[in-house]
């Protein structure tokens, strides 16, 4: 299932990661992780999406103030914190996923 507001996977084994990051303006927490992301992959390796949850009453029921939260190729990765190495992790996995 295609989680709301989040891009279709790219194609290919090296083209960059989708990253959807849900949040809501205002949200100091999800500046830090959005800076974390950027700090803590290659430019090019990812591209980042940012989806306002206020904008879709089922993105608000679904994750009401439990943001920010990030979405890796579709999958739910992060929630309110991350860490550069978990992500470097679960980047690559996603690599992996694909030439798989």
């Amino acid at each position: 299932m295609q989680l709301p507001g989040f891009p279709r996977r790219a194609e290919g084994p090296r083209a960059p990661i989708a990253l959807l990051l849900y949040t809501r303006p205002g949200c100091h927490l999800c500046e830090v992780m959005k800076q974390e992301i950027e700090r803590s992959l290659p430019r090019g390796q990812y591209t980042l999406e940012e989806c306002l949850i206020d904008t879709d009453p089922a993105l608000v029921a679904r994750f009401g103030e439990s943001i920010p939260v990030l979405a890796i190729e579709g999958r739910i990765a992060f929630k309110v914190r991350l860490t550069a190495a978990e992500l470097r992790r679960k980047v690559e996995r996603a690599f992996a996923e694909r030439r798989s």
